[in-house]
């Protein structure tokens, strides 16, 4: 486990909603590859804890992209946008303070997803965050963590999407081990069954695939099991909700309510995953409790489930009624300081993502965290006049300051290129792929070219208010990296001093030895400062010694 360092929580400004007493409505929105849903809640700040108090549910199919492109279909989108502005309007007639969404498989992998994610801001004016499947996973622990106690018991949590299945290892604390494979619903139907009912051939070769698929994270769980630990199944979202429904109506003749909590054997699944083969659409459809949409891919998701419990080798499975769209709340409320205590450990999580990548690319902490406390300490002083970003992007900076030189695991040579790459591969947790793309710009434009726009990574960016974030942002780093060039800490702090009228910005560097001229750190800022003079159209002046 990672140690991060408490100097770092001191710098942290706390969230104006930590101090809230009164109930905070929020929703959140889930747009998956075959349904969109949303979620409304109330907040009481001094659990803290909410109450689900509204949702909403349509099956858009997003997942029904072009055969050739791959692109997400005018038809489908038409559909989102018309469903994601009736979340809006029912969010708004509850009154919440904050809409969040997330994007998953569909929209990640479709080549037009980021102008998916652009359309629907200009139209409705909502802002998308684009998830990776290892941020899907964690979330959808947050989501199953604050519907059902896990004790001391190691659970594995497994989500079928309509584009992914999400297999999680964990316990109440952490969780151990995060996947996202690309077997869904909604992506094996399409793949896999063109017969109706299906043929046995074609259901061989589901089966099969789906095996082949699961193997790698199921022997990873396998790994990450301490001996004698007897996990527990925990079951989340439509598909299994809806393997669930048909055995209950089946064999006891009654619907579950609630779902959560409610326990099927493997036995009694694997029955009802042999009778949904046999029927064709019209019988699936005929079945208690089934939709005419869902009858269309149950067939695929339950091959997913049977397999899976096969391989996991376990004999039942127990239903959360939370997932994906209940984890972001959480996601939010730990973000914004509302959970401090059975939950603290994940509010960090992103800390921690960001120490295990240093780690991992043995970039020298010591030196990273200089630099980030520099970085932010710039951020702090020009917050204002020279730049109006806040802590989101406060956050992103010092994620980038700590990662800035990760590229010389590769080469010295271009580093800050590798930079790019590794974190922009490295799965760090707890940040949107928006977030994890600014992150890796920001490494990459620490030394050498000015961002622009023939650089693949920088056109990357979503929009124009990313591209201005990175270019002020990286001009800001470059100067925090000069503070510390001999990378031996001579700099005990930096004071600004912003000159308005004569625009100039002046840099007081104060040596922890009061004899040192800090001759090589005035060299070097003096020979980085052009790219951040010509961002902020200001003169900079540094020399060592306090203000007068």
């Amino acid at each position: 486990m990672v140690k991060i360092p408490e100097r770092f929580f001191a710098a942290v400004r706390p969230s104006p909603f930590r101090a809230r007493r009164d109930p905070i409505v929020l929703a959140a929105i889930d747009i998956g590859t075959n349904s969109i849903h949303m979620v409304v809640v109330r907040i009481d700040p001094t659990l803290p804890a909410f109450q689900i108090v509204a949702r909403e549910k349509d099956t858009v199919r997003l997942g029904d992209r072009d055969p050739q492109s791959g692109a997400l279909t005018p038809d489908a989108i038409d559909r989102a946008l018309a469903t994601l502005s009736r979340c809006q309007e029912l969010a708004i007639s509850f009154r919440a303070e904050r809409l969040v969404a997330a994007a998953t498989s569909a929209v990640r992998e479709a080549p037009n997803g980021k102008d998916f994610i652009e359309l629907v801001e200009s139209k409705l004016g909502l802002q998308i965050d684009l998830i990776s499947g290892q941020e899907e996973a964690r979330r959808i622990y947050l989501g199953v963590l604050s519907g059902m106690e896990f004790g001391i018991q190691p659970h594995i949590i497994i989500d079928i999407g309509g584009g992914s299945t999400e297999l999680i290892l964990a316990d109440s604390r952490e969780p151990r081990f995060l996947s996202s494979t690309k077997v869904g619903a909604v992506r094996l139907t399409h793949e896999f069954i063109t017969t109706d009912p299906i043929d046995e051939r074609e259901l061989a070769a589901l089966h099969a695939y789906a095996r082949g698929m699961l193997e790698r994270p199921v022997e990873q769980i396998r790994a990450a099991l301490l001996p004698g630990e007897i996990p527990c199944l925990v079951g989340t979202s439509g598909t299994i909700e809806a393997l669930a429904t048909l055995h209950a109506r089946q064999f006891q003749e009654t619907t579950p309510s609630p779902l959560n909590g409610f326990e099927v054997s493997r036995t009694d699944l694997e029955a009802v995953a042999a009778e949904l083969a046999v029927l064709d659409y019209a019988g699936r459809c005929e079945m208690p409790g089934m939709s005419e949409k869902r009858a269309e891919i149950i067939v695929a998701g339950a091959a997913i489930l049977t397999e899976a419990m096969a391989m996991l080798d376990v004999d039942k499975i127990i239903l959360c009624e939370r997932a994906l769209r209940e984890g972001t709340i959480v996601d939010w409320m730990l973000k914004h300081g509302l959970i401090e205590d059975r939950l603290r450990f994940q509010g960090e999580v992103r800390d921690r993502s960001v120490y295990k990548l240093a780690q991992k690319y043995q970039v020298n902490l010591a030196y990273s965290e200089r630099v980030a406390n520099f970085a932010l300490s710039l951020f702090d002083q020009l917050q204002g006049t020279l730049h109006q970003w806040d802590e989101p992007e406060r956050k992103l900076l010092w994620a980038a300051a700590m990662l800035h030189n990760s590229g010389l695991y590769i080469s010295h040579a271009s580093h800050h290129k590798h930079s790019y790459y590794l974190v922009r591969n490295g799965e760090l947790l707890g940040f949107t792929e928006t977030e994890v793309e600014i992150i890796a710009n920001l490494a990459r434009y620490h030394r050498k070219s000015r961002p622009k726009k023939k650089h693949d990574n920088f056109q990357n960016l979503p929009d124009k208010r990313a591209r201005q974030l990175v270019c002020e942002l990286s001009a800001l780093l470059r100067l925090a990296v000069a503070l510390d060039r001999r990378q031996i800490g001579a700099v005990k702090q930096v004071e600004c001093a912003y000159h308005v009228h004569h625009h100039e910005l002046h840099l007081h560097l104060i040596p922890y030895d009061p004899q040192d001229d800090c001759a090589l750190e005035l060299w070097n800022l003096a020979y980085k400062k052009p790219e951040f003079e010509e961002e902020f159209a200001v003169k900079v002046i540094a020399q060592v010694g306090s203000p007068s």
